[in-house]
């Protein structure tokens, strides 16, 4: 399933060069998910259609981008600036499109939502919203989204109904190991865990965080406004994470630990796949924004560095010199593959 989501994401991203480069007239080579080598491609209509061997990525190879024809009405480069920026800028823009529809999808079937305490939704439960790293929690193996609906010591069972129910068992028994039932999906689970004495500031003594979540649905008619403002929302909170991450890679020469690639995408999709489709929605939602936000960053390679270079053309009057532009987005392709082996080599060391 995450493999499939990754696909999808990708192919929407790729299909908006393709769409906006035929439109304008301009001839699209190959359009390829993942990069070479090879495995299977097939030709019609003057485009090679690929799939190739390393799926991190796809891209589609538009006839001139090199700056080459530039008398070919068909090149890239014989376009206007405008027309050249509309085409690159299409793959980011398919990817928000598709982040608003899918939550506009979610929230017509009902997308989950913390809730205040006079908040009313269905199936509102109190809810794990965060686990702590080397907590009591994460070593009995609880996830994000599991459900409280019983703690058990010895004979003494209690029902959860509301958060503070949670948070005074476990005040009451601290020092002692507490049986949790969690619903997971459509799994009843049990896990144990201790219940610190002297927690680390801000953890807790399981070392979780909760709230009340419940499923709040929009009426098809509100479901899009609703979509769209969702999508706005992710735009905010991943241009600040993706600032601060940013910022720690520069400053301190690390990545933040919840900085995931590949790998890691795919077992959290199947993981929110348990979950139910509306976390799977709202998962591919934020993938989907996260892809264009980091494809619009002003670095080689990406859609936003060749933005750069049209935007540099503007102001100049002139076309940069081709070679050097080329051979800046090849050391900066080069970076981006050294980078993604890392984040996949570290997403591998801690999962598996």
């Amino acid at each position: 399933l995450g493999i499939f989501l990754f696909i999808c994401l990708v192919l929407v991203h790729e299909w908006g060069h393709f769409f906006v480069a035929r439109k304008f007239g301009v001839r699209v080579e190959e359009f390829a998910f993942g990069f070479p080598p090879r495995l299977v491609s097939m030709t019609r209509r003057g485009t090679r259609y690929a799939l190739n061997l390393i799926p991190i990525g796809g891209y589609v190879k538009i006839y001139g981008e090199s700056g080459e024809n530039e008398r070919d009405p068909e090149s890239f480069s014989s376009k206007p600036i405008w027309q050249r920026l509309a085409i690159i800028a299409a793959g980011v823009g398919m990817n928000v499109v598709l982040a608003w529809a899918l939550f506009s999808i979610g929230h017509g079937i009902g997308l989950p939502t913390v809730l205040g305490e006079d908040d009313a939704a269905g199936g509102a439960a109190v809810t794990i919203i965060s686990i702590a790293s080397g907590s009591p929690a994460e070593q009995a193996g609880i996830q994000f989204g599991d459900v409280i609906s019983e703690l058990e010591i010895g004979s003494q069972k209690f029902v959860i109904e509301r958060l503070e129910d949670v948070q005074g068992f476990i005040a009451a028994h601290r020092g002692e190991e507490i049986r949790l039932r969690l619903r997971r999906g459509g799994d009843v689970i049990e896990r144990a865990a201790l219940a610190r004495l002297e927690p680390p500031a801000g953890e807790g003594a399981l070392g979780i965080a909760m709230a009340n979540v419940g499923f709040v649905r929009s009426p098809w008619w509100r479901a899009p406004w609703d979509g769209a403002k969702t999508t706005v929302s992710a735009v905010v909170a991943i241009t600040t994470a993706l600032g601060r991450t940013v910022r720690d890679l520069f400053s301190e020469g690390r990545l933040a630990a919840d900085v995931s690639g590949p790998v890691g995408i795919f077992v959290f999709a199947n993981e929110s796949r348990r979950l139910g489709i509306t976390y799977l929605l709202e998962l591919a939602g934020i993938l989907s924004v996260n892809l264009a936000l980091l494809n619009i960053l002003p670095i080689p390679a990406l859609d936003g560095g060749r933005i750069l270079f049209l935007f540099l053309e503007g102001v100049r009057g002139v076309k940069i010199n081709q070679k050097i532009e080329q051979a800046v987005h090849t050391v900066g392709f080069a970076l981006l593959l050294l980078l993604m082996a890392a984040i996949t080599y570290r997403d591998v060391v801690r999962i598996f």
